[in-house]
C-alpha cells in the first residue's frame, strides 16, 4: 500500500506518546520535513494537530475520510485527535480501522487500550461492572498485542500495569456483584510484574516502586 506520508515526520506521534504536549512539540519540529499532503481536509487537520486543536483536526480528518478511508496514517490522526477530545468510543472504533489496515502498528493498540481503559474508570461513567471488566480486560489485551510488536517499551508495561491494577481493584471490592478474590489475586500478580518490568528500565523509579508495593498491599488485603 503506498502511503501518502513520509515515515519519519509522524513516527513520534505513532509511537503513542502518552503526553499530548510532547507529541504535538515532536510534530512541530518534524513537521518542517514533511510533504505536503494532497488532500486539503488531511492538511488542515494537520495544522489543528499542530496548534493543539483536536476538536478542529478531527472535524477535518472526518472530512477526508472519504477520499483517504484507507489510508492507516489519517485514520490513526483521527483517533488521536478523538482519543484527546475525549471521544473514547469514537476513538475506540477508529483505532480498530487503524489496526485493520496496518496490523503491526504498535500505537493505534496503545490508545485504544488507553480509551477502554478510560472509558472503564471514568467516574461518572453508568456502566455495569461487568462492562467495565471487560473494557479492563479488552484494554490488557490490546497493551499485549503492543507489547508483541514493541517488547522494550516500558511505557506499553506501566499501563498494561495501571489496567491489571484497575482490574484487581474492580473484581476485588468486596459485596460487589463481580467480586473473584482468585481474579484480583491474579490481577495484582500481573500488575506487579508489570510495574517490576518498568523498574528493570530503569530501577531508580520512585513512583513505580511506591506502586508496587501499593498493589501488593491491595492483593494481601483481599477479603
Amino acid at each position: 500500500m503506498k502511503r501518502r506520508f513520509l515515515s519519519n515526520p509522524w513516527r513520534a506521534v505513532k509511537l503513542g506518546l502518552a503526553s499530548a504536549t510532547l507529541a504535538l512539540f515532536t510534530l512541530t519540529v518534524q513537521a518542517q520535513e514533511q510533504a505536503q499532503h494532497s488532500n486539503p481536509n488531511v492538511r488542515l487537520g494537520q495544522k489543528a494537530l499542530l496548534e493543539g486543536d483536536f476538536k478542529s483536526a478531527s472535524s477535518h480528518l472526518q472530512k477526508a475520510l472519504p477520499a483517504e478511508a484507507n489510508d492507516p496514517d489519517v485514520q490513526y490522526l483521527l483517533g488521536y485527535s478523538q482519543f484527546h477530545n475525549g471521544e473514547y468510543n469514537k476513538a475506540i472504533e477508529t483505532f480498530k480501522k487503524v489496526i485493520s489496515l496496518d496490523p503491526k502498528h504498535t500505537s493505534a493498540y496503545y490508545y485504544k487500550a488507553k480509551a477502554s481503559s478510560n472509558l472503564a474508570v471514568a467516574g461518572a461513567s453508568k456502566l455495569d461492572n461487568a462492562a467495565k471488566e471487560q473494557l479492563l480486560k479488552t484494554a490488557i489485551e490490546d497493551y499485549s498485542k503492543a507489547v508483541s510488536i514493541t517488547p522494550n517499551d516500558a511505557k506499553l508495561y506501566q499501563n498494561r500495569a495501571i489496567a491489571y491494577r484497575d482490574l484487581g481493584i474492580l473484581t476485588g471490592t468486596a459485596g460487589v456483584a463481580n467480586y473473584n478474590k482468585a481474579k484480583a489475586t491474579d490481577a495484582y500478580n500481573k500488575a506487579v510484574a508489570d510495574y517490576e518490568k518498568v523498574l528493570s528500565y530503569d530501577a531508580s523509579r520512585k513512583d513505580i516502586q511506591t506502586e508496587v508495593k501499593k498493589a501488593k498491599v491491595y492483593r494481601d488485603n483481599l477479603k
